[in-house]
This record gives structure tokens, C-alpha cells and sequence, in this order.
């Protein structure tokens, strides 16, 4: 071996040891490597929660700084499976109004009516609605459950003059998907872009996310019918109900996907290339507590009932749920993508919570499988229903008999108490469904809770039936040839 004898190669090597150590100690670290590594218990939790609680399938994704640290999917979709984000698109939506903002195209505490003159609500003067009001939900526009799936926006922003304010403007915190159809129609007027293709041109391919598009509606198309509702520990597929969507909760994208959306976030508005999009500002403001909003900001929403406080939002249409969320303390943000929705549970809030919990080193766990001790509970409900049902069938005859004196008015009297549950049910899938123009179908109406809903219909089919059987019986057994005797039993 030849040894190093010449003095300036040694200063040599020396000098060049001290700069690789000068550079290893002051270069920033990427997220990734400087993050836990979370690919495997993240996979794991995940994994673990979806077999526990029963749910077809559940992506996910973390990003720390601005990077992806970890993405995957459990069940029967992965990080790249498109899926509804349902109202996680509101802070999208009001991305693109603050883009609009910071190009002095739109005032936020100006009247909306300056963008959108013939829009109106009743109850108040319209002019007195902001920008900023509809962002925060504090319009006073109402949230009515159901509502015409029209695929055409100005319409529906239209229909809005027909109905009446809940709250006077600026006064209160209330939740409307009509704020976000107005804000949406309102960013087509001031770009004159198609809302859909404004996403895409200025937030969606900027950020690289290639495949999340927004829709008008979520009828008619198959990536929202392949959506799940939750019951009995297990998953039922069922289509989404038809309904206007666009801006309040019409954008469909990937776990994978939303780390760009998120990244964006962390950076304070920059794609990963450094082109802006929004000032850092706006996007500050966008996260911050609004006046007489409680909580919420400009399409986020801060939850201080959870260690360590974050900045998020939920999302839930009828076969589908999401969450997303930004840790300011530690500089990570979570994605939660769910193919179902659970009536009783807020399962991607809970699952966000889990992988915060291993972004701090801790054991997350998957928790008691809640929602399906209630469902079960409800089955119990419903055999013992068919159970007493059955029983009163059986002893119809004898129940008919000791009545076989009433009159008319006291027997349909008696059997009162056995028409609540059909009523019930008549008015859940009838009058949830009537109407010319109600989207709602009765699977719709069954969709909204199967368990709850089972229980309803078979309730009601065991009082008509009781109630078919004992009439039947009490003809049989009334007296013959005379008028009835009111106090006569027979």
C-alpha cells in the first residue's frame, strides 16, 4: 500500500473532509428522510382498522414540509384509486375564489352581488352577502337537505332567490353547500371559464394532479356509483345519490394526488417547481378563524378536540368520506380517502387521528368497532321485532275474541299503536322521495342508515300485518245479526 507523503495532497483531503461535513450539517434534510419512517406501521394501522370496523377499502397518504412521506391503500383501493373527496373540495373551491382575489379580480368583503348581479336569497337584501361570508358560512344562506340535481349551475344558484335566509349575513356560523355553489358560479362569471375546467387549468395540472377532475353532479357517472354504505360489519354498494355537487363537493381525486394539494399547502401556495399560486397571505388567511365563523376559516376548519390542534376538513357524501389535515406544530398533513360512508361514525377522522399519532412516534389504536356494535345492536332490535310480530300472529284469534264486542271507533283504537311503525315507514321512503323534481330514490332513503332503515321496514311490515290478521279475526268473531253492544265484550 503507498502511503500519502506529499504535505499539500493531506491539506488537500483535510480541506475537502471539512467542506463534505460543512455540507452534510447545514443542507436541509428532505422530508422524507428527516421524517419517521412510516411506510410499514402506516400500512399496518391502516390495515388493521379497515378489518376491524368492517369498511371496504381505505387510501391514505402523509406529507411532512411539503413532501410526500408515505402513500398506500388498504382493502380494495390503493393511493391511486380516484375517489370523491365530497367537502374537502370546499377548500379547493375557495382556493380558486382567493386566486381570484389576489389578482384584484374579486374584492372578498365586497357584495357578491358585484360579481353576481341577479343573485338573491330571501329574507334580506343581497347585497349585504360578502365574498368572505360565503366562504366562512356566515351568508345565512340555508342547507336544505335535499335539493334538484340540474347539472346546470346558474340555475341552481338561481333557485336560490326562492328560499329565505337562516340568519341575517355575517351574524353566525351556518353550514351551506349553497355558499360553494354560489362561489362556483361566481369564479366561472369572473374568469369566464367553466368551473370544472378552471380547476384544471390553474390548480389541477399546475400541481400535477393528473388525475382529479371536478364534477357539476354526481349522477351519472361510474366513479361515484362504485361508493359503500356501512352495515352490520360489513359494506353494502350501493350508487350515490343524484345531487348538484359542483364547488361544495364535486371534486374526485387520488390519496396520492392530495399530497400535491397538501404540499402546496405547507409551502404556502408554491407548486414543488416554485411557480406560485397563490400568495402566502391568502393561503395564511384561508387557514385562519373567521369573524362570528366558530371555527372555520376560508374553506378549512380548525379542530381543537384533538392533540395536536389541526387545520382540516371533513367530507361525506352518501357512499363516500374523506379527511384531510394540517399539523402546524409538527409540519404534517394527513389524506384519508374512504370508498363508503358510515351514518354513526366519522371513521377517516379517526383513521387521520392514527396516523398523526405515528407521525409522534406513539401506537395509534384502532378502537372498539363502534359503528357495527350499533348496527348489530339494531339487528338484535329487528329479530326481536319479527319475534313479537310472530308471537301476535299466533295470538290473534285470542286478541280478536276479547274484542269481539268493540265497536268499530274502540276496535281502530286499539290497533293504533301497530300503524305508527308502517306510518314511519311511508313517510321515510315515500315522503323522502316525493316530490317532481327529488333526485332521492327509496334505495336512496334505504342507503342513508340500512340498519336504522331495516329496522323501520320490517317494523312496518309486522304492523300491517298485525294489524291485516287481528281485523280479519275480529269480523270472524264479532256478533252476527245485531247491532253491537258498545259495552257488551263478547
Amino acid at each position: 500500500m503507498h502511503r500519502i507523503s506529499s504535505p499539500w495532497i493531506r491539506r488537500l483531503l483535510a480541506v475537502l473532509g471539512v467542506s463534505l461535513l460543512v455540507t452534510a450539517w447545514s443542507t436541509p434534510a428532505r422530508a422524507s428522510t428527516d421524517a419517521p419512517a412510516l411506510d410499514k406501521p402506516a400500512a399496518a394501522y391502516v390495515g388493521d382498522y379497515v378489518d376491524r370496523h368492517g369498511l371496504p377499502g381505505a387510501a391514505y397518504a402523509v406529507v411532512k414540509d411539503g413532501e410526500a412521506v408515505t402513500v398506500g391503500g388498504a382493502g380494495g383501493v390503493s393511493a391511486d384509486t380516484p375517489m370523491p373527496v365530497a367537502s374537502v373540495s370546499k377548500s379547493i373551491t375557495a382556493f380558486a375564489v382567493l386566486q381570484l382575489v389576489d389578482r384584484d379580480l374579486v374584492e372578498l368583503d365586497g357584495p357578491v352581488t358585484d360579481y353576481l348581479p341577479s343573485f338573491s336569497v330571501g329574507g334580506v337584501d343581497p347585497g349585504d352577502i360578502t365574498v368572505r361570508m360565503l366562504l366562512d358560512h356566515t351568508s345565512g344562506l340555508p342547507n336544505p337537505m335535499i335539493v334538484p340535481a340540474t347539472g346546470d349551475l346558474a340555475y341552481d344558484v338561481g333557485h336560490i332567490a326562492q328560499l329565505t335566509v337562516a340568519s341575517s349575513p355575517g351574524a353566525t356560523y351556518r353550514y351551506s353547500n349553497l355558499n360553494y355553489w354560489t362561489l362556483a358560479y361566481l369564479v366561472e362569471i369572473v374568469s369566464g371559464e367553466a368551473f370544472d375546467a378552471y380547476l384544471h387549468d390553474e390548480v389541477f395540472a399546475p400541481l400535477g394532479m393528473h388525475d382529479t377532475r371536478g364534477f357539476v353532479t354526481s349522477g351519472g357517472s361510474e366513479v361515484f356509483d362504485e361508493g359503500h354504505v356501512t352495515a352490520y360489519g360489513t359494506s353494502l354498494r350501493i350508487p350515490e345519490m343524484a345531487g348538484s355537487v359542483v364547488g361544495s363537493g364535486g371534486v374526485v381525486s387520488t390519496a396520492r394526488d392530495m399530497t400535491r394539494w397538501l404540499g402546496m399547502q405547507q409551502r404556502g401556495g408554491t407548486t414543488e417547481q416554485g411557480d406560485r399560486l397563490l400568495s402566502a397571505e391568502l393561503v395564511k388567511e384561508s387557514h385562519t378563524v373567521q369573524p362570528n365563523a366558530g371555527t372555520y376559516g376560508l374553506g378549512w376548519q380548525h379542530t381543537s378536540t384533538a392533540e395536536p390542534p389541526r387545520v382540516g376538513h371533513d367530507g361525506s357524501l352518501t357512499r363516500w368520506s374523506a379527511r384531510v389535515d394540517l399539523v402546524p406544530s409538527s409540519g404534517y398533513g394527513v389524506v384519508v380517502l374512504l370508498d363508503s360512508y358510515t351514518p354513526t361514525f366519522q371513521h377517516p377522522f379517526e383513521i387521520s387521528t392514527g396516523l398523526i399519532e405515528l407521525t409522534e412516534g406513539r401506537t395509534p389504536d384502532p378502537g372498539a368497532p363502534t359503528a357495527t356494535i350499533i348496527d348489530l345492536t339494531l339487528a338484535g332490535l329487528t329479530v326481536l321485532v319479527i319475534g313479537l310480530g310472530a308471537r301476535g300472529v299466533l295470538r290473534s284469534r285470542q286478541w280478536a275474541g276479547s274484542r269481539a264486542g268493540f265497536p268499530v271507533w274502540r276496535f281502530a283504537l286499539r290497533q293504533l299503536p301497530q300503524a305508527i311503525m308502517p306510518v314511519l315507514a311511508a313517510v321515510l321512503f315515500l315522503g323522502l322521495t316525493a316530490g317532481r323534481d327529488n333526485p332521492a330514490t327509496p334505495v336512496d332513503a334505504f342507503g342513508l342508515w340500512p340498519a336504522a332503515t331495516t329496522l323501520v321496514l320490517v317494523a312496518g311490515a309486522v304492523g300491517v300485518l298485525l294489524i291485516a290478521v287481528r281485523t280479519a279475526r275480529w269480523r270472524r268473531t264479532r256478533p252476527a245479526g245485531r247491532s253491537v253492544n258498545p259495552h257488551h265484550r263478547g
